[in-house]
């Protein structure tokens, strides 16, 4: 998924605590190639090849998310937009590779293709359509810790009763620590990330923090990150 997810389980022994490690990691790995947009064949990407071509049945595991996802834009407004994929890798890649900015007039067009209200959903079928030639979809913004929360569930079917699953930043735990303790989450300084400025207790509680100090490049002094506005 692009990211680094630490997995922590209380076990018995180190054996089987690798063991149930291994389970979330296969559930991760599950999630991943159902939602990435970096494997040709994954779900995600027949969607975004079929724009305006034609609705792509999906499972129900792909469909939902999506459903959710525009739910929320409709609350936000569109600050939150899943088909913000359209300016994904080709304009806005926040890898070492992104020495300039884009042109203006590309940039505008791209983001006229960036509208939740254009992704169309036939519950039945279990469809998702793009009505807009050139329209992708992402999941970026949640992917992770979807996958976080279905590797919890995957544990706690297995009789874990205690964890983490942080996935950068999207964090889900549940049960207590071996001493009978709620979690320590510390929420990392942007501008010294290895140090944290606060701190909270949690259990049976997911945490998502965002920052701009991991995936953003540096063009003509200025920082650009991959927190964005999608109107924009």
């Amino acid at each position: 998924m692009g990211n680094n997810f630490t997995i922590t389980v209380v076990a018995e022994n180190e054996k089987t605590g690798n063991e149930n490690i291994a389970l979330a990691v296969e559930e991760i790995t599950r999630i991943e190639r159902l939602l990435t947009a970096y494997i040709e064949d994954s779900q995600t990407n027949l969607i975004n090849d079929n724009a305006e071509i034609a609705p792509v049945e999906v499972d129900l595991e792909v469909f939902n998310p999506i459903e959710r996802s525009i739910m929320i834009s409709r609350i936000t407004q569109g600050a939150f937009d899943i088909s913000y994929g359209s300016i994904d890798k080709s304009l806005w890649n926040f890898d070492k590779t992104m020495t300039r900015l884009p042109d203006v007039k590309t940039a505008l067009k791209m983001v006229h293709l960036i509208d939740y209200r254009n992704i169309i959903l036939d519950k039945e079928k279990t469809t998702v359509f793009l009505k807009e030639k050139g329209m992708r979809i992402g999941f970026g913004g949640i992917g992770k810790g979807y996958a976080a929360e279905m590797a919890k569930q995957i544990l706690i079917k297995h009789n874990v009763q205690s964890g983490i699953i942080n996935a950068s930043g999207d964090l889900s735990t549940w049960g207590l620590q071996p001493n009978g303790k709620k979690s320590t989450i510390g929420v990392a300084d942007p501008n010294a990330p290895n140090a944290a400025f606060s701190y909270m207790e949690i259990s049976n509680k997911a945490v998502a923090t965002s920052g701009n100090y991991e995936k953003f490049v540096t063009i003509n002094g200025k920082k650009y990150s991959h927190t964005i506005d999608p109107k924009t």
